[in-house]
């Protein structure tokens, strides 16, 4: 069994649209609340944690919501189409009310804008595991995220060349939202002539279905409509373990910053080397990860990847001060992550039925964003109240959790398929 990676990098244009948008407001809005609104850093952290919470909500809603629509388009396509048309008329009128310095109604299209890209993040997700046969899942994961990074860079580049000024001298940003749109438009176009979801689907879905004949657990799971206890109990340990692992790393990354500055004494430049030398490293990893998850399985992939990023977060504690060491801990950091990231969302679909799968990806992020919600708040509360140096030993910690919950799991993972002969053993990998 291969994974078409033709079909899944174009069935990875919806991700890659996402991250585009994501890295566009993550950069610019705080700089638009607090440079031309002169909006305080507790109001602005305010308002950009909005999406955060409106994920936690909407993005299980809309997940279900696509499990049980059935157009000639297909479940997904339908809200990738709409939120991504919603989305980049709203977000190029943004600019419009940044220029006119109008702050309340700007604060109201960013929220019909974080309504619309809410209505298809979790149908974006959910196409690539309804068209992928589930023991490739890793390997789409892979590909998914790698499509993810292509749309971060393509805006962080346009974010360096394209910023222009208006009359008053304040920085235009119109020129990037069109950039960044023109992008999500023409991958929604991609998206649409080349990705005939309906078929694809249910092709995967027929293989699934031979596949889950082997497993009496899903087999029940398919006749009753409900999860047996221990798939159950699976299923919760692995949601839990994304909520640990999330405490942890986002706790760092949300921190960092701060944590370089008041720590070693160095600037946002140093801070964002380390950061991007993570980033790099986690892209360089995304198919390599893909091919050892199908091998030694999804399960033991992420606690080689939990190990290696707690002990990263131990490492990274010890440094009194700035040094080339603290790239080498970032680069494990990323290769670590992106064992975990690749495999931690197949794991939780792989016990969904074809028809839910947008329910589970919508479990995954309530999850997720959650832990994301809530880490900023506690481990700042130690930053403040106890000290800069308990960042590390708190991600560490959070992380070393999630190993336990992940290790007690007994569903989810995708069995390696062992060559039928020892000629095969020899045959070129998926």
């Amino acid at each position: 069994m291969k994974l078409n990676y033709k079909k899944t990098f174009l069935v990875g244009m919806a991700f890659l649209s996402i991250s585009a948008f994501w890295q566009l407001y993550d950069a610019v809005i705080p700089l638009i609340l607090k440079e031309t609104f002169h909006m305080g850093d507790t109001l602005s952290g305010m308002i950009m944690s909005l999406d955060n919470v409106l994920a936690v909500f909407m993005l299980p809603l809309f997940g279900k919501l696509s499990d049980n629509v059935s157009t000639p388009l297909g479940k997904r396509t339908p809200f990738i189409l709409f939120g991504t048309v919603c989305a980049v008329v709203l977000m190029n009128l943004l600019p419009v009310f940044e220029h006119k310095m109008l702050l309340v109604p700007f604060v109201i299209l960013l929220g019909l804008l974080l309504l619309s890209m809410g209505t298809y993040r979790s149908p974006a997700v959910a196409l690539m595991p309804d068209v992928t046969p589930k023991p490739l899942r890793s390997k789409g994961n892979a590909i998914i995220n790698l499509m993810g990074a292509l749309g971060g860079v393509f805006t962080l580049l346009v974010n360096s060349m394209l910023i222009g000024k208006q009359a008053d001298g304040r920085p235009d940003y119109q020129p990037l939202f069109i950039a960044v749109s023109a992008l999500m438009l023409v991958a929604l176009v991609i998206l649409l002539v080349f990705v005939k979801e309906n078929k694809q689907a249910a092709e995967a879905a027929a293989i699934n279905k031979k596949l889950d004949e082997g497993q009496p657990a899903m087999q029940v799971a398919a006749a009753t409509g409900a999860l047996p206890k221990e798939v159950r109990t699976s299923l919760i340990l692995i949601l839990a373990s994304v909520f640990f692992w999330f405490m942890g790393y986002n706790a760092v990354t949300t921190s960092f910053t701060k944590y370089v500055s008041v720590r070693w004494g160095y600037d946002l430049a140093d801070a964002s080397k380390c950061l991007m030398v993570g980033t790099v490293a986690a892209v360089l990893s995304y198919l390599p990860v893909g091919q050892l998850s199908s091998r030694i399985g999804r399960k033991r992939t992420i606690q080689i990847g939990v190990a290696m990023l707690a002990l990263g977060f131990v490492a990274a504690g010890f440094f009194p001060t700035f040094s080339v060491g603290v790239y080498v801990v970032f680069a494990v950091v990323g290769i670590s992550w992106a064992m975990i990231n690749v495999n931690s969302y197949p794991m939780v679909v792989e016990i969904s039925k074809n028809a839910d799968v947008g329910k589970y990806t919508g479990y995954y992020y309530t999850f997720s964003m959650s832990a994301q919600i809530i880490t900023p708040i506690l481990s700042g509360f130690l930053l403040e109240h106890v000290g800069y140096s308990t960042l590390m030993p708190y991600a560490a910690v959070m992380v070393a959790i999630s190993f336990v919950t992940i290790s007690l799991t007994r569903h989810g993972d995708s069995v390696p398929q062992l060559p039928k002969d020892k000629l095969e053993a020899f045959a070129d990998p998926d």
